[in-house]
């Protein structure tokens, strides 16, 4: 029936039935007679946040339909504080990976039913659509009274009583579009680069209607001007009734897009809604918007079918939403109920008013030097003068006006009075509690010759005694001109989608006369002035890392090789265009063999594969070579953005050194092809055979009793970095426990943080920290004690005199090691030893073996690690894994207890087969490694999800590997750009569900009967805490045991 509820059994009178638990139990509190009220189910022994209440929906749902779902929830158990719980769809694809859909949450506290709201539609139909329920914490139960699933269309003809009665005693909102119905014509309405016109009522056609044709792009449509009719900060609600005519062969798609134009900056596109509609019938397409701030023009239209598809509008209505409408979509918008605008006086158009300076002097301008710098909008700008310090800048305080946990975006246009230097906008927060953090916002490279733009985010976790934004960066005597800045609630961005890639085959090599059989350099050309030439004498088989990726054996190279000569430039070398053959957002892995002539063995040469896009260097691996040997460099590279032109080149040795290059290949990798063969290798490193035997009743009585056996965690070591100001964001707090159960301190423990001026410590915050980890019985990893790159060494410490500074290393050592004894499991000792060598240059190389033997002194129970980057993924000749493996000897040879291996991680388009031939190579040290800062970087969050995915699955699988550390996983608290799991606002995006998707594969759940008289049961499961629940005749026993590590079976006596 039209306008029905698609679930089945929503108020639960029918106990269970078809609802599913989703790995915890459920049951059914009917209804009493003294309430009316129906019957609710409870969600219980719940130990993941997803852990709920589930239904298959897939025959009910159709694509292009949007459904309104509402449900009656509650939470119950032993905490007092509100708990997140969230309404979400699963969508399952046979050859794809799983989706999910955010529905829409709710915050329920104990004794209390609250109503979730959301919508969803589908635009492709999957293999199974599942709704459910989850969210509070585990230990808490979830509570649901009722649950209902619409279609939206069919719900706005078909009103209840209720809600009709509710409408007569309300007064009807306005609709803020003119003309809606076209009553008058194209009154109001334009035309956007297309035509248009009005078909009126007639004995055909009850109403009227708008025709957009003659369409020749699919942005093409009809648009009004709304700017005078909304305000920032109010939610509004458009439903519009469309259709399409023309050459549709089932069904197009048509979108509601707000246009925001902004006078000096780009113009935004908001997607409203969308909805799928077919020739002859009439759907409604709806969906809402916010707008943070104050655009100069707010432009309304609809557009989105194919070229050559008319677009039909019947009518379109804008209302404002109600007061509760607007608290629901305050999740969606950072905005505040006033002043929006965080900043006052934004482009001193009140003079210097709620300005001031900070160590520095102010003044506006309406021009300087002789006219030549005039203001870049508006009438004036403001210079700050007489600066005294790098951190001297114009200000403002905005305290009364911030508020914690929601997104601000600051945004200026800078100016210097002359040099090049960098200009940073800062906030500084002082807490009620006197602390003080400084927290960058954003950071550009400005000069005397034209305006720049400085634009950033930030985010406040606690509540501040006092927060200033400033402008501050370039070295005193050198002003700062600043045209206008703004500081306002950033605009929450469109939900990310996995990209369209075009037709590609996987391991096929992209590279033109790579084996160079005809003898010819046809299809390359010299970049620069080289000359090109085919040699003799090159290996004949594939490199190394290309036969693994491959599995091409067989395949042999023609022994020929490109020589480039005569090269008096390093980036001179052999090129060729491969731009129509690079696919967007695809991983690409390069190998190939290379050599340099006699000239370049007096010294290392470096050989990098390397791209230009649109004249961007991108690295596609580099290896150092010094000797007269072929060597494999390997690398890889993924383009994000459509480029106009992508060249491939071989470049790095010193100019007059020859170069040559053999059987380069570049083919793009299938990491999904990669993990059925990973998840084969977890099965044999992380599980174990295991034969419970219970016990305590008669064999006859437990001969037929079921299993069912549910794994609560894993206990393969996951943790993440964290931050001081984290721990006040319950929001974080509450994802890290969820997550995670080890911690490392992203800067609190660094040297540069605990002393930064000498004399001066500061201890509080990493005390803090550990007391935080301590309370969760969280491990945590000491990072670092030293840091061997010079750039990150304070000031003070660079300019000790030798015997000062190796008495300052043992204070250090001992200052920090004795404080916090039998704290941290392990140290970071001495930080990037590879790419730096301030403390080796100063003390010589016995210091750093000395720093791991006093370190062993102090805290002998401490596992003590070295730490590098760029180890796994062949990018960097600096610091491969046979130099990291030198380095470790070096180190042991002079008594060094070094305990462990640490990978940073920090990577970008992994490529499975580098990663383990890099771990396959550490791994001859006999000693753990660790994944100690990883995270992954992509604009995409399905692409971020997958590189994610290839890196957890590769240490998982390895042996050798004992522990993985994320560096963060909250958005504005990560030290890359995208590479975020959970966006700043709490919701977490797809690569953020991806790792809770791989997390539950981690898991083991089995279900069978006990059939010997023994009382035996056998499963192979991963290492890890199990619940294990035995139903016999007499009872359900519930009982909890341990998988540890080993190769032999276990025996588990389960005793009930």
């Amino acid at each position: 029936m039209a306008g029905s509820n698609i679930v089945m059994n929503d108020d639960f009178s029918d106990g269970l039935e078809p609802w599913y638990p989703n790995e915890c139990q459920a049951f059914v509190v009917s209804s009493d007679s003294v309430s009316s009220d129906s019957g609710y189910a409870v969600v219980t022994n719940r130990k993941e946040t997803w852990q709920g209440l589930e239904q298959d929906i897939t025959a009910q749902v159709s694509p292009g339909v949007r459904y309104n779902v509402s449900a009656c929830v509650g939470v119950s158990g032993p905490f007092h504080e509100s708990s997140e719980v969230l309404a979400t769809v699963r969508l399952e694809h046979d050859d794809s990976p799983t989706e999910y859909l955010f529905i829409g949450k709710t915050y329920a506290s104990r004794d209390k039913w609250v109503d979730l709201e959301g919508t969803f539609s589908i635009s492709n139909m999957p293999d199974r659509v599942v709704i459910y329920l989850e969210g509070p914490a585990p230990g808490k139960d979830l509570l649901i009274r009722s649950v209902t699933v619409k279609d939206s269309t069919s719900c706005d003809f078909q009103e209840t009583e209720e809600t009709t009665a509710a409408s007569r005693a309300l007064p009807p909102a306005l609709n803020i579009v003119e003309n809606h119905d076209f009553s008058d014509g194209l009154c109001y309405w334009n035309s956007n680069s297309c035509d248009s016109f009005v078909v009126g009522s007639n004995e055909c056609n009850s109403e009227s209607y708008a025709v957009v044709n003659n369409r020749s792009e699919t942005w093409q449509g009809l648009e009004q001007d709304i700017t005078d009719r909304v305000s920032p900060g109010y939610s509004y609600k458009v439903s519009a009734s469309v259709s399409v005519w023309g050459p549709v062969q089932k069904s197009a798609q048509v979108l509601a897009t707000l246009k925001l134009e902004h006078q000096g900056s780009e113009t935004e596109f908001k997607l409203i809604g969308k909805t799928y509609v077919s020739k002859d019938t009439w759907k409604t397409l709806e969906g809402t918007f916010v707008l943070s701030g104050r655009p100069d023009r707010v432009v309304f239209f609809l557009e989105g079918p194919p070229p050559g598809v008319d677009l039909l509008i019947k009518s379109v209505t804008i209302h404002c939403e109600s007061d509760n409408q607007f608290e629901r979509s305050r999740e969606f918008c950072s905005a505040p109920l006033a002043d929006h605008h965080i900043f006052l006086n934004s482009s001193f158009s009140d003079g210097l008013n709620h300005w001031s300076g900070r160590g520095c002097n102010l003044m506006l301008h309406e021009s300087l030097a002789d006219g030549r710098i005039l203001p870049h909008t508006g009438t004036c700008f403001a210079s700050a003068t007489e600066r005294t310090h790098k951190w001297s800048g114009i200000e403002q305080d905005i305290t009364e006006r911030v508020q914690r946990k929601l997104i601000y975006e600051a945004s200026s246009v800078v100016r210097l009075s002359h040099s090049h230097q960098t200009v940073q906008a800062t906030l500084y927060v002082q807490y009620h509690d006197q602390r003080e953090e400084y927290i960058g916002i954003s950071s550009v490279e400005a000069n005397h010759d034209d305006w720049v733009k400085l634009k950033g985010k930030f985010l406040l976790n606690g509540s501040p005694a006092r927060a200033v934004v400033y402008i501050e960066g370039p070295p005193p005597g050198i002003d700062v001109f600043v045209d206008h800045f703004e500081v306002k609630p950033a605009e929450k961005p469109p939900p990310s989608r996995r990209p369209y890639i075009e037709s590609h085959v996987f391991g096929m090599n992209i590279v033109s006369n790579s084996h160079l059989t005809d003898g010819t350099v046809e299809g390359w050309f010299p970049l620069g002035d080289c000359h090109l030439r085919v040699g003799e004498g090159s290996p004949q088989i594939l490199p190394p890392l290309a036969r693994d990726s491959l599995r091409a054996t067989h395949e042999y190279l023609s022994g020929r090789y490109v020589l480039a000569t005569n090269r008096s430039g390093t980036w001179m070398g052999p090129a060729q265009m491969i731009t129509d053959k690079v696919k967007l957002f695809l991983t690409y892995q390069v190998s190939a063999w290379v050599k340099v002539g006699s000239g370049g063995l007096t010294c290392p040469q470096d050989v990098n594969i390397a791209l230009s896009v649109d004249g961007k260097w991108v690295n596609g691996g580099k290896v150092e070579v010094k000797d007269g040997d072929w060597h494999e460099v390997v690398g890889s590279f993924r383009i994000e953005k459509q480029a106009r032109e992508v060249m491939l080149h071989v470049q790095g040795p010193s100019p007059g050194v020859d170069l040559m290059v053999a059987g380069l290949q570049i083919f793009a990798v299938d990491h999904k092809a990669r993990l059925s063969y990973l998840r084969g290798q977890a099965d044999v490193v992380r599980k174990r055979n295991v034969r419970l035997k219970v016990s305590g009743f008669d064999p006859n009585e437990l001969c037929g009793a079921t299993v069912k056996i549910r794994q609560t965690s894993n206990s393969f070591p996951l943790g993440s970095c964290i931050s001081r100001s984290n721990i006040d964001n319950e929001d974080f707090v509450e994802f890290f426990l969820n997550n995670f159960k080890w911690a490392v301190f992203g800067n609190e423990l660094k040297w540069s943080w605990t002393e930064p001026e000498q004399g001066n410590f500061n201890y509080r915050d990493a005390d803090e920290m550990l007391g935080f980890c301590e309370i969760y019985n969280i491990e945590t990893r000491g990072h670092c004690i030293f840091w061997e790159v010079e750039s990150a060494i304070q000031p003070w410490v660079q300019q000790l005199s030798e015997p000062t500074l190796e008495a300052a290393v043992e204070n250090r050592l001992t200052d920090l090691l004795t404080r916090y004894n039998g704290k941290f499991r392990h140290y970071d000792v001495n930080n990037e030893m590879l790419h730096g060598s301030f403390y080796r240059d100063k003390l010589g190389f016995d210091a750093r073996a000395k720093m791991f033997k006093t370190a062993h002194e102090l805290d002998p129970l401490a596992t003590l690690f070295l730490n590098e980057y760029h180890i796994e993924d062949g990018f960097d000749s600096r610091s491969s894994p046979e130099k990291y493996i030198k380095l470790v000897h070096k180190l042991q040879k002079k008594s060094a207890p070094v305990g462990g291996i640490g990978i940073q991680g920090h990577i970008t388009s992994p490529v499975g087969h580098i990663v383990r031939s890099a771990l396959d190579k550490l791994s001859t040290l006999g000693l753990p490694i660790w994944f100690t800062e990883l995270d992954v970087s992509s604009i995409n969050e399905h692409v971020r999800g997958d590189d994610l995915e290839v890196m957890l699955w590769e240490a998982f699988a390895h042996p050798a590997v004992e522990g993985v550390m994320l560096w963060g996983f909250w958005e504005l608290f990560m030290s890359r750009e995208h590479a975020h799991l959970v966006n700043a606002d709490g919701e977490i995006n797809e690569a953020g569900k991806r790792f809770l998707e791989i997390k539950r594969e981690w898991l083991t759940f089995v279900e069978g009967m006990i059939e010997d008289e023994e009382g035996g049961f056998e499963f192979r499961g991963y290492h890890g805490s199990y619940v294990v629940e035995v139903v016999t005749s007499e009872g359900k026993y519930v009982k909890n045991f341990m998988v540890d590590k080993g190769n032999s079976l276990l025996d588990v006596i389960i005793d009930l």
